[in-house]
């Protein structure tokens, strides 16, 4: 009776972590910051957001605060918040550059950055004055077992 018990504990353990790991999704050529942001590089180019697995963790966005273009950013600094039903927390840059182009749909619509958080819900693109700040940054691999670590903590 008690493997029986051990089984089923473990079982629903799995299901649980398993569930979880898959809901959160990276996507394979972007960038990562160990603060969840990802960055897309095409050229001297780079387009910020909040990952899939700060989204999750952060619930229903409400707003966004948007910084202005033409402002400088820096690798690690905060650049802009997002607002969700949990919390607000800061957006830091994942590389040092001049803002070029905010996404002004997330004014009317936040959500976008939950919907879509890799395509639709992007906050800034970047033009990059250093890149090769770009090898201090996870690949998908390293961002996902990252977050597993993280999450194994909490």
């Amino acid at each position: 009776m008690a493997s029986r018990l051990w089984a089923s504990r473990a079982a629903s353990y799995l299901r649980i972590s398993v569930f979880h790991r898959g809901f959160s999704s990276v996507v394979k050529d972007f960038k990562y910051a160990d603060s969840h942001e990802w960055v897309k590089v095409e050229g001297n180019s780079a387009t910020v957001g909040i990952t899939d697995h700060a989204q999750d963790h952060l619930g229903d966005v409400v707003y966004v605060e948007l910084p202005e273009v033409g402002v400088a950013v820096t690798q690690g600094g905060s650049f802009g918040a997002v607002e969700s039903v949990k919390a607000t927390s800061d957006i830091n840059s994942p590389v040092s550059g001049k803002v070029v182009e905010v996404n002004e749909e997330l004014n009317n619509s936040p959500g976008l950055v939950n919907a879509s958080p890799y395509e639709n819900g992007w906050i800034i693109k970047v033009e990059i004055s250093k890149t090769d700040e770009l090898k201090s940054l996870m690949d998908s691999d390293q961002y996902s077992k990252f977050c597993e670590e993280e999450d194994a903590k909490h």
